[in-house]
């Protein structure tokens, strides 16, 4: 099936390793050329060049998502470099440690990092981004999580926030012909989560999944794809569950 996508510009926050590293290769193998963000310096070095051996572009940048003017910075950069951008995938996050923990105890120093990062800064970037996007009349992708559904921690909590962020970007965006959409990934079989998460909070989640698989994160990367693809092109302001029909969706779905 040919996506569309091949030559088109695809940005992926938190793309030296893990989940956006597996949307990144997924596009580059779709032929588009692409920008990685990080914080990892040695994991965006690796990634670009697993990218470049697929035959498309790669650039890399080091960049600090909880500081707003480097953000506004960066994407005028993008923006006077590049002229139009295809495809932005807000990826980069907190997910493990005391974000995944209950939230009764939290500072509200603590809050205000954890929303900056988790939803706040996909909004400046995709603000500081929409000059290009425009041009391209692109689509934002924002990685939400079905944590949102049942926000009992705090990460659950910026994912819900970012959610009604991803509603409030689809209407304010659309004007510029840019589609907003978000993704919320289920339980995947990756290192992180294997790490990050106690093995009975794994085991559980994953019990609640009405079909017995197990998630990867080529199965979320794959998704991007399709909603990016000119046969997603009519998908917008919606929140998309990629998630074996677990449990977790609560009432809301």
């Amino acid at each position: 099936m040919d996506t569309g996508l091949k030559g088109k510009l695809v940005l992926v926050t938190g793309g030296a390793a893990g989940l956006g590293r597996a949307i990144a290769l997924a596009f580059a193998e779709q032929g588009a050329n692409l920008i990685l963000v990080d914080i990892n310096e040695q994991g965006l070095a690796d990634a670009s060049g697993e990218i470049r051996n697929l035959g498309v572009n790669c650039e890399t940048h080091k960049l600090d998502l909880s500081v707003e003017n480097d953000i506004k910075a960066f994407g005028a950069k993008i923006c006077t470099d590049h002229g139009a951008l295809d495809v932005l995938i807000n990826n980069a996050g907190l997910a493990y440690g005391e974000i995944a923990q209950g939230f009764e105890h939290l500072s509200l120093e603590k809050w205000l990092s954890f929303l900056t990062i988790n939803s706040i800064a996909p909004l400046i970037l995709g603000q500081a981004l929409r000059p290009a996007l425009s041009r391209a009349r692109g689509l934002i992708i924002n990685q939400s999580s079905m944590a949102a559904n049942v926000p009992a921690t705090a990460y659950g909590v910026t994912k819900a926030t970012l959610n009604s962020i991803t509603f409030g970007m689809a209407n304010q965006f659309g004007a510029d012909g840019i589609r907003v959409n978000a993704v919320e990934p289920g339980i995947m079989e990756t290192p992180a989560n294997k790490a990050g998460l106690p093995d009975e909070t794994y085991t559980r989640v994953q019990g609640m999944q009405l079909l017995p698989l197990h998630g990867t994160a080529e199965d979320i990367a794959n998704l991007h794809v399709f909603l990016a693809s000119k046969q997603g092109r009519f998908i917008n302001n919606e929140i998309v569950l990629c998630d074996a029909g677990n449990r977790l969706r609560g009432w809301r779905h």
